[in-house]
């Protein structure tokens, strides 16, 4: 299991922090070589500038020249992950049509250009691995634009699977997972939120960054699955 990615070529977009840097270690730690990218390469080359089979490069999921860009630049890829998000949450009446495009085009559009500027220079035994989120499977008031935008990948991911093959196309859909994403709540209301959480999920607890990568691992390295939701969310929307 350890070299299950030995000289496998990764491709992940995001952060250099949370679930995206999970992702980067898990493969890193698999065998694989990560490329990974995203709008700040600076903090990027900074949160991985002790590894040398960690490449930085710079895209932009909402601008298509940057994604074609970075098609022409990478080369050869056996696995894309996309986690990059742009969260449009608050009640209807707070939303902003300004919001909910950028939160569409960074999540959903954004992994649509990817698939078709990287598909034919991938290995065609690999996969992408998109993100949706519980959200997409529970309504809660105030998470309507994340809603939708998890919900449109829901559908991506299996429209993907059909006209990509047998390239595969999997999501992963966390819950509440500890990142830096709650922190603008402030500390005594993240604190009394992750409370509420861990005493109703059925898992009696909230998520690691670690817990989601290796769904991602999982979605990777499983050959017979394609088109599939991994709700890696503690079973918090079942109640």
């Amino acid at each position: 299991m350890i070299d299950v990615l030995q000289d496998q070529r990764i491709l992940v977009v995001g952060r250099g922090s949370g679930i995206a840097r999970a992702v980067v270690l898990l493969a890193r730690a698999r065998g694989a070589e990560v490329v990974v990218a995203g709008r700040n390469p600076d903090a990027l080359a900074a949160a991985y500038d002790d590894d040398p089979r960690v490449t930085v490069e710079a895209v932009d999921l909402t601008d298509d020249a940057s994604i074609a860009a970075l098609a022409e630049r990478i080369g050869r890829l056996d696995h894309v992950v996309s986690t990059a998000s742009a969260r449009a949450r608050g009640r209807l009446a707070d939303l902003t049509r300004e919001n909910l495009r950028v939160s569409l085009d960074t999540k959903v559009l954004g992994p649509v250009m990817l698939a078709k500027h990287l598909a034919p220079q991938m290995n065609p035994r690999g996969s992408i691995v998109l993100f949706s989120g519980a959200n997409a499977f529970k309504v809660n008031v105030g998470y309507l634009g994340v809603a939708i935008t998890n919900g449109a990948v829901d559908f991506l991911t299996r429209s993907l699977a059909v006209e990509l093959a047998p390239i595969r196309v999997n999501a992963v859909s966390p819950g509440v997972v500890d990142t830096g994403a709650w922190d603008p709540m402030g500390v005594d209301a993240k604190k009394d939120f992750f409370w509420h959480i861990s005493t109703t999920s059925p898992s009696g607890r909230i998520g690691t960054a670690e817990d989601i990568a290796h769904a991602v691992l999982f979605a990777m390295t499983n050959t017979f699955m394609t088109g599939t939701m991994l709700k890696i969310d503690g079973g918090e929307p079942l109640v």
